[in-house]
């Protein structure tokens, strides 16, 4: 005799309730035994010598709230109710696209994912309880990168209590750094390696010789605890400073990640690495190379925007003032492939929006879940280099005119960051600049539409 659906529902609700009340008894022993050792405790570090009162009060262990319960019996439902359990697998073989936008990614990247990172969050079972589904781990974890809800509302969807969502979240976030970073976020450190990603700008933006894009964005967090206004930045909140250099297919090639937001963006590259990499030449660039159509030497630069100094190794626009139309050309151009960096951050934001809100974890903690969600921006870069389109900006192939992508649409960004700079500049540089704008008005470096869009 089979069982119909209601029959079965019935039936695990009621083997539910007696593992409940089977852990309600364990519950109660438990309870009882903390309670004597915490009395214990107490007693033994009272003591009558009037001598010894203030002494003994201010070292006594502090009493714990007593527990009212061990588990609370509906997240014990989990199997039947929870999102993972039931609504995933449902979008799984319903609705590949729902997968898609409540995962943030295909069916079949998630399970990847899961395969490769769940030997790293897997945890043993005890006595008393079975350890979390890895699957359910990163469920929860990539659910929360995509909002940025609060643990307490993905607690009633997933059937888990906010306080272990707020320990393996983290967990989750440093396994994917471990296993994905070194394999889909790394800078180049070879000459060839270089003159690939130049030649991605030079092919699809028409700059040349430049090897990536720089910017810096800022990310909301809570005040720190007794960190005064080390956090507050000038646009009146805190937060950290996620710095980044970008290739011509919105790859992050480099960030650094925790700078205070009281910083600029000038300021916060002046302490990383790169810079240190790029002053000493240790980083690997090409060695100065004829321009396409051209016989003079140039050296391979970063492209940045006005808050970043000007060196052979960093160009930026021309001052906005007493411009002729030639400068005008040259920012035109430069901005092309700068705005790749822009264009990063607002794809980066739209997928993972919890680093639009302000973000609840400690510094530390942040630049962890901030990491996380750059390298599997990249991972979805390289696994489905077409996807989101619409996103980022794109350009009509006729008349090169510039069609917003949906990402500048949405209001809410990351922030930008502070541009303010105050350094000298050498006069190589300087000199440099002027031929890049020489060689974009000249027959052998300009392109044909660029007289059209100033």
């Amino acid at each position: 005799m089979s069982l119909s659906h209601y029959d079965r529902v019935e039936l695990d609700l009621k083997c539910m309730d007696m593992q409940v009340q089977l852990l309600t008894a364990a519950n109660d022993i438990i309870l009882q035994e903390e309670h004597k050792l915490q009395d214990d405790a107490v007693r033994a570090t009272t003591s009558t010598d009037e001598d010894d009162l203030l002494e003994n009060a201010a070292a006594a262990p502090r009493r714990r709230r007593r527990r009212q319960m061990w588990v609370r019996p509906w997240l014990l439902r989990r199997p039947l109710y929870g999102q993972y359990e039931k609504l995933m697998a449902e979008l799984t073989a319903e609705d590949v696209g729902g997968f898609k936008n409540f995962m943030r990614m295909e069916p079949d990247l998630f399970h990847e994912v899961l395969a490769r990172v769940g030997p790293r969050i897997t945890k043993q079972d005890t006595f008393w309880r079975r350890a979390l589904e890895p699957g359910l781990k990163l469920a929860i974890t990539l659910r929360y990168l995509g909002t940025g809800n609060s643990y307490k509302s993905l607690q009633y969807g997933f059937r888990v209590a906010f306080n272990t969502i707020s320990i393996l979240v983290i967990e989750v976030c440093q396994a994917i750094i471990d296993e994905y970073s070194a394999e889909v976020m790394h800078c180049p450190v070879t000459p060839e390696a270089w003159k690939e990603v130049a030649n991605g700008f030079y092919n699809r933006w028409n700059f040349p010789h430049c090897v990536g894009a720089i910017d810096g964005k800022h990310v909301a967090i809570r005040c720190p605890a007794k960190s005064g206004s080390l956090f507050y930045n000038y646009k009146g909140f805190f937060s950290i400073v996620l710095l980044a250099v970008v290739d011509a297919e919105y790859k992050f090639l480099y960030v650094d990640i925790g700078a205070s937001g009281s910083g600029s963006d000038a300021g916060v590259f002046s302490q990383t690495e790169l810079k240190e990499a790029l002053e000493s030449g240790n980083i690997g660039l090409p060695e100065p190379d004829n321009l396409p159509n051209d016989d003079q030497p140039v050296p391979y630069f970063i492209v940045g925007d006005d808050a970043f100094g000007l060196q052979t190794w960093m160009m930026k626009p021309l001052p906005h003032r007493n411009m002729s139309m030639e400068d005008r050309i040259f920012n035109y151009r430069l901005s092309r492939a700068r705005r790749v960096v822009e264009n990063a951050f607002g794809l980066l934001a739209a997928r993972f929006r919890c680093l639009l809100t302000t973000m609840p974890q400690s510094p530390d903690r942040v630049c962890t879940i901030t990491l996380a969600c750059c390298v599997l921006h990249n991972l979805l870069r390289v696994r489905y280099p077409t996807a989101q389109v619409n996103a980022v900006d794109q350009e009509n192939a006729d008349i090169h005119e510039i069609i917003p992508g949906a990402w500048r649409e949405n209001a809410a960004n990351l922030p930008d960051m502070g541009h303010v700079f105050r350094g000298n500049t050498n006069r190589a540089a300087k000199e440099m600049r002027q031929y890049l704008v020489s060689y974009v008005n000249s027959a052998a470096g300009s392109v044909p539409w660029q007289q059209d869009k100033i």
